[in-house]
């Protein structure tokens, strides 16, 4: 087992500072993501939540230098990695070249759909003996025993058969855990895990949980998980971003997400989540979030959240853009009115 020193821990492994990715259409810049940053040291666990078109994939795929820089394409901000030979480096200023060095070996990306991340033309064993032939050298023998031990400690029962298997001959549970194994293969410094686990069930899914866990023990692995499942993050995250129409907008270590939210969007989305033990009998239907992330082309005034905002205040609330600000300790919000909601908590 790796011992992560208390100043490996102080020393960030990422650090993303005031990210923002835009695409260009209809003849305007459409803003995906606004001002992200943060910083996740070894061993640490980062989650980022949001429901879907809040901007999560789009800051992973940025991370991983994988926003094709196009014409109409914009990233801006910075975002600096500490590599395992030494040295950090901007992977928004990198080569292309270098970047191929960078992805897989110090960086490495679990994508949320593999049917599309998988290569058709290829066996499982060479996809993932690939990077491993590439970063550490191994000979094609070595990288497919490397391969073998990968599949089967991800627990699939008969790892012979998956490595000689193309995608379209596995299930979705199984290609999803050859896309684990691809990301593990090089054993990252860091690993973007984008909803790992969707396709596969409790058991399954506890699974591969653990095996992160023991991993990021092993190796001090940092990883930055992003799901909607919140009850997975109270598992597994020392730290949770909540992003929202491309912006984080409470920021708070996940021993306090689920008893002192401070952003009316987060309790909104923990108010939402089922309970075990709850009354069956007579019991209402689960609270919802009114209407839908709005479009990045049609940002409403204020903040971005207002419109569906249960605390809302005309005049306030969709005048001016709130920022981020401290509301406790290592606890960032970005509300105009969370010290009239929370009272007690702003006293």
């Amino acid at each position: 087992m790796t011992a992560i020193s208390p100043a490996d821990r102080a020393q960030p492994i990422l650090a993303v500072e005031d990210l923002k990715v835009g695409f260009a259409a209809q003849g305007r810049t459409i803003s995906a993501v606004n001002g992200v940053s943060f910083s996740i040291s070894p061993g640490e666990t980062l989650a980022i939540v949001g429901e879907s078109g809040s901007g999560k994939s789009t800051t992973g795929l940025a991370v991983m230098g994988l926003i094709e820089r196009t014409r109409g394409t914009t990233i801006s901000g910075a975002i600096r990695l500490r590599r395992k030979a030494g040295g950090e480096c901007d992977v928004l200023q990198l080569p292309y070249r270098e970047l191929r060095t960078v992805r897989g070996n110090d960086v490495a990306m679990i994508f949320q759909e593999p049917m599309s991340s998988l290569n058709p033309v290829y066996t499982i064993g060479a996809q993932i003996a690939e990077a491993i032939h590439l970063h550490r050298q191994a000979s094609r023998a070595e990288a497919l025993g490397t391969a073998l031990s990968l599949l089967a400690e991800l627990g699939i029962s008969d790892p012979e058969k998956c490595l000689k298997s193309y995608p379209h001959q596995l299930s979705g549970g199984m290609r999803q855990r050859a896309m684990i194994a691809i990301a593990l293969s090089c054993r990252p410094s860091l690993l973007i895990a984008d909803e790992p686990t969707t396709a596969l069930d409790v058991t399954v899914q506890a699974q591969i949980l653990d095996l992160l866990a023991r991993i990021q023990q092993q190796t001090g692995m940092a990883l930055v998980f992003i799901t909607h499942n919140l009850g997975i993050v109270s598992e597994i995250a020392d730290r949770t971003l909540v992003m929202y129409a491309g912006e984080v907008v409470e920021s708070v270590p996940a021993s306090e997400l689920f008893e002192s939210p401070r952003m009316p969007y987060t309790a909104a989305l923990l108010q939402s989540l089922p309970r075990l033990g709850a009354d069956r009998e007579g019991a209402e239907r689960l609270p919802v979030i009114p209407g839908n992330v709005p479009s990045p082309s049609a940002l409403p005034p204020g903040c971005r959240f207002h419109p569906r905002c249960a605390h809302h205040v005309a005049q306030v609330c969709d005048v001016g853009h709130p920022i981020l600000e401290p509301c406790a300790a290592d606890h960032w919000v970005r509300c105009y009115r969370w010290r009239d909601v929370w009272p007690e908590e702003a006293a």
